[in-house]
């Protein structure tokens, strides 16, 4: 899934360092193109990774502005082809290779662990050689007015290697990943910021640590999102600055898929999913009265008949399957593709940062409640919800 996509899912940072002054373009240029994507097709290299451009995956080259550079966005593509061997096919053919040595060495009957190695790596090589290298690649979206970029994966794999290749493209620069708390951080200020770090239960700003240790803000998030849809105030104003107004009026809900986790009297982590529409939610008060956090679930936010759906991971808050309004572009016979494809790009990206402002929206009003007073009256409607009051 990338950019283009009408259902994507996106991981997004905040970049820590200065951009030169001067000549940004030809330092872009320069920096992405020093690592660019090496193709291994007509080679026996395994793997190779590098950047290309979004609407160009075998271009490496970042030479015209257009092609990954528009308006206030730095666009292009973390690029991987990887060479494979089935486990079941190496082991066909080193089984051959060992058969034929043994049938040359009547006296052994079993070839040597070192020899058994050299005839592994043999075949292996000599099957990449034959196989063709697999592509993936993963979209980037650089926004230099804000800072923030947008990584539109979610996989743990996918997001380290982006994080190591970035930092060697770009010395001095690093991304810091949007965790929850990370994101309160960016909506709250003053005496709010001040309760916000006095609720910080991290020992140190490692994000690893600041994952782990404030998973409350998920959890709680969730929890005070479901139990405000079922009591009727899904009703929120938009408070975050944007593409729509400041005060602007908008509905949320939790929906079709809840996840929840906790420990059971044995000791031992138990998950319980509830899928579908739900009535009563009899299934998810069970869980809740049982001790369990909803760790994940489907947030439904609507803004004048236009929808947004997206899978909240509670505890990075990543968005998973994050599905925006339908993109209506009039095809013009007289306009040419590329200028189609980049009319479809900022109307995606104008979506999409909608449906941001939305979730920042919601999630400021749930900060406002969790760090004062109000908490304690929200924690009582919750009880009286589960006890069936």
């Amino acid at each position: 899934m990338g950019v283009y996509a009408n259902t994507v899912s996106i991981t997004q940072y905040t970049i820590t360092g200065d951009l030169p002054k001067n000549d940004q373009f030809q330092w872009f240029s320069e920096k992405l193109s020093a690592r660019g994507f090496q193709s291994i097709e007509n080679s026996a290299e395994e793997s190779s990774e590098g950047w290309t451009l979004v609407d160009h995956p075998d271009n490496a080259d970042f030479e015209v502005p257009s092609d990954f550079w528009r308006d206030n966005y730095v666009v292009f593509s973390l690029r991987r082809d990887q060479r494979k061997v089935p486990a079941a096919l190496l082991k066909s053919h080193a089984g051959r290779e060992e058969g034929a040595f043994l049938a040359q060495h009547p006296n052994l009957r079993r070839a040597p662990k070192k020899k058994r190695e050299e005839i592994k790596e043999l075949v292996q090589l000599r099957l990449l050689t034959k196989s063709l290298p697999v592509p993936s690649s993963v979209d980037v979206v650089w926004d230099q007015r804000s800072g923030v970029l947008t990584l539109f994966s979610l996989g743990t794999k996918v997001l380290e290697r982006f994080e190591e290749i970035f930092r060697k493209t770009f010395e001095g620069f690093s991304p810091v990943i949007v965790h929850p708390f990370a994101r309160a951080r960016m909506l709250v200020e003053g005496p709010m910021l001040d309760k916000l770090e006095a609720a910080n239960l991290a020992g140190s700003d490692a994000v690893a640590a600041q994952i782990r240790d404030n998973q409350w803000l998920g959890w709680d998030f969730l929890l005070w999102l479901l139990q405000r849809g079922v009591n009727g105030e899904g009703d929120f104003s938009v408070s975050r600055p944007g593409h729509l107004g400041t005060g602007e009026r908008f509905s949320a809900w939790i929906d079709d898929r809840i996840q929840f986790q906790g420990g059971s009297e044995e000791g031992s982590i138990q998950k319980v999913s509830v899928s579908g529409s739900q009535d009563s939610y009899l299934e998810a008060i069970s869980a809740l009265k049982g001790g369990k956090r909803i760790t994940s679930a489907t947030i439904c936010m609507e803004k004048d008949e236009n929808p947004w759906k997206l899978t909240l991971k509670g505890e990075t808050f990543g968005f998973a399957s994050l599905k925006c309004p339908q993109v209506r572009i009039e095809k013009d016979a007289t306009v040419d593709q590329m200028s189609e494809r980049e009319a479809v790009f900022y109307e995606r990206m104008f979506l999409l940062e909608q449906g941001v402002q939305l979730f920042d929206s919601l999630f400021a009003a749930f900060l406002n409640e969790r760090l004062t007073d109000a908490w304690g009256a929200r924690l009582q409607a919750i009880q009286a919800w589960l006890d069936g009051k």
